[in-house]
């Protein structure tokens, strides 16, 4: 790092002089980037964690944190058992990129917020918003790909009820002080089925279903999945902090 601002304070410095003649003057060899490869068949880069390959929930916990998570594993996937209450999981993690894959039903039954509906959390506080918003319209900042009552989605990239999609988000959590006050802002970028949705949106604070957004300070948390009483399914949950 040390040496990085040296040669950036030398690029500056040169490039105020006018003197820079050598294209070695702006090349920087350290550190050099680690390698990370990618499953041609899975697209799982090496260094990821796997939250949930279809096995088994040995990663997941009822929210309470007493109990195992109670949702069904059906084939390659899980589904929301209602009642049951949401699921987190047993490890912590800052900021990060989340590879997750999520169905609704495919008979829909109601409207608006009761069709399809569940949630991904970040730090069990920063909700991205799993919604049937198929040809079925609902408030903009709680539809799927919403930062849940804080931005709405750039566009509508749902499919049909009943088909698999995909959640690529990054992550990067808010930051604070000694004494609790919030120095940086999160931010959440979003691509929908390969569609951005979200483009490093900030995070206001907490996504609260009533009131305003919090900021209160905590630490590092549980990726969290709402149990919302419709029995929407995930698959291929997988993590790599940043």
């Amino acid at each position: 790092m040390k040496l990085i601002i040296i040669q950036c304070f030398c690029f500056l410095f040169f490039y105020a002089q006018g003197q820079i003649t050598k294209p070695e003057v702006t090349e920087v060899w350290e550190p050099e980037p680690r390698v990370v490869s990618v499953d041609t068949k899975t697209g799982i880069p090496s260094d990821a964690i796997i939250l949930f390959d279809g096995t088994d929930l040995s990663h997941w916990q009822n929210k309470n944190g007493k109990e195992e998570a109670k949702w069904k594993i059906e084939g390659d996937h899980m589904t929301v058992v209602a009642g049951t209450g949401d699921i987190k999981t047993k490890e912590v993690f800052g900021s990060c990129q989340l590879h997750i894959e999520w169905r609704t039903p495919k008979e829909v039954i109601g409207e608006s917020q009761g069709r399809g509906n569940s949630g991904v959390f970040f730090q069990e506080k920063y909700e991205v918003q799993i919604l049937d918003n198929y040809e079925n319209r609902t408030y903009s900042n709680g539809q799927a790909g919403s930062i849940y009552k804080q931005h709405l989605p750039l566009v509508n990239a749902c499919q049909p009820p009943g088909v698999w999609q995909s959640y690529d988000i990054i992550f990067q959590e808010p930051i604070f002080n000694e004494d609790g006050h919030k120095v940086a802002s999160g931010y959440i970028t979003v691509l929908h089925n390969g569609v951005v949705i979200q483009n490093h949106a900030e995070l206001y604070g907490t996504t609260e279903y009533i009131g305003l957004p919090k900021n209160i300070k905590h630490e590092d948390g549980s990726i969290m999945l709402q149990d919302h009483g419709n029995p929407v399914s995930y698959r291929n949950i997988w993590l790599r902090e940043m």
